[in-house]
């Protein structure tokens, strides 16, 4: 028993040791190795350069050369150039509508006629007035004339010859006094008939025929709207080119509403800016013969207030800022990435008129984010026409099926 128990822990002991022997023992070194070499892909490593990173692939675009409209947007409401609330200028019934509701009607058309009979007979009144006081001036005149041949005949004094004159002068005065009156009567007489004060649309109507109205009814609302503003408001920053635009001659603007696009010219601009928010207000005039442009529309405004002739455009993908200001990277002759710092004029959709370039640049667009000044790059070859090889995970697969074989047949 004894001995079986001692041979067993015997081989425990030899396994044990066996295990920690094949587990610590030193790895063999590849053939053709020395103790403390580099291993082969380390080898390969140093042989490209000591583990140094290779070109950096970018996609690159040349400037173009363009006319470059300078645009300012907004969003802009239409308003009529003129709206006129219409009052009666008297107490007086309403004796006849002339207009419907939504009725287009011209300047000086009849549109509200008022009970004119009292009116009437005061003109009359006036009117009989001054007839009567024509007729006594007149015979005023003749007997100051008869006192004048009497008086050179010695017949009168001169005395009564005066007094006739007075009489005379103070029965004109007494005639122009009545004349007035009776212009007056006409006036209030005329309105009784109320006119379209200008050439527009009708809006609600609120009285009927048999309204008693006074001068604080509103009887309905005359637009205009042809033509027809379109009010908008613009950044402070704009003023300087607006004038500048404004003093050089008609500046176009064009409107879209409803997927149609309108055009116009600047016809306001405000004598001040707004304070609190920094914006002017102006205005464009518009054509509105077929009345596509209502009051209260809400439009976009594009307002032109520059051009700059044969402007160089670039991506604006392509232009960087930071704290060291805009540029963009170049391929410089050696085909690395040069800093070429530009100021940016205008931008317009993915694209901005840019300075500080010659025109002959190859601006990088991809590829440059981890670019440094002087970093080596690679210009990717372009796409061939069709599609193929792009590298847009669309291609073929010929290519990737041919170096697959290759490898199979070199292993």
């Amino acid at each position: 028993m004894k001995k079986s128990t001692l041979v067993t822990l015997v081989g425990a002991a030899a396994a044990i040791g066996a295990g920690v022997w094949f587990y610590t023992k030193p790895a063999p070194q590849a053939e053709g190795g020395a103790a403390g070499g580099s291993t082969p892909a380390q080898a390969q490593g140093q042989g490209k350069g000591g583990g140094q990173q290779g070109p950096t692939a970018v996609n690159v675009v040349a400037p173009q050369r363009q006319d470059v409209a300078v645009m300012l947007q907004a969003n802009g409401i239409v308003s009529p150039l003129s709206t006129v609330d219409l009052h009666p200028q008297t107490t007086s019934t309403i004796t006849k509508v002339h207009i419907k509701e939504g009725d287009f009607v011209k300047q000086g058309q009849l549109m509200f006629s008022l009970d004119s009979r009292s009116d009437s007979a005061n003109v009359e009144k006036a009117q009989a007035q001054v007839q009567r006081d024509r007729a006594s001036l007149m015979d005023l005149e003749r007997q100051y004339k008869r006192s004048q041949e009497l008086l050179s005949q010695n017949f009168i004094a001169q005395g009564a010859v005066d007094t006739l004159r007075s009489q005379v002068e103070a029965a004109k005065a007494l005639l122009a006094a009545d004349q007035a009156a009776a212009q007056a009567a006409q006036v209030g007489a005329g309105y009784n008939t109320i006119r379209a004060p200008l050439t527009g649309r009708v809006g609600a109507i609120n009285v009927y025929p048999g309204s008693l109205v006074q001068m604080a009814t509103s009887l309905t609302t005359v637009t205009q709207l042809n033509p027809i503003n379109v009010s908008f408001t613009l950044p402070e920053s704009a003023l300087g080119a607006l004038l500048a635009a404004k003093q050089a001659g008609k500046v176009p603007v064009q409107v879209t509403s409803g997927g149609q696009d309108f055009q116009g010219h600047l016809s306001f601009i405000d004598n001040a800016v707004d304070a609190q928010s920094g914006v002017i207000k102006v205005k464009a005039e518009f054509d509105n013969s077929a009345t596509r442009l209502w009051p209260g529309q809400y439009v976009n405004a594009k307002l032109t207030v520059q051009t700059l002739k044969d402007a160089l455009v670039v991506p604006q993908n392509a232009i960087i800022t930071n704290t060291r200001g805009t540029f963009v990277y170049t391929v410089a002759e050696d085909q690395t990435a040069k800093v070429a710092n530009i100021q940016r004029l205008h931008s317009f959709g993915p694209y901005a008129a840019v300075t500080g370039l010659n025109g002959d640049e190859k601006v990088i667009v991809e590829g440059k984010q981890n670019l440094r000044p002087g970093a080596k790059v690679k210009i990717a070859e372009a796409a061939p026409e069709g599609g193929k090889g792009r590298g847009d995970g669309k291609g073929d697969g010929k290519g990737e099926n041919l170096s697959r074989k290759k490898k199979d047949s070199a292993a």
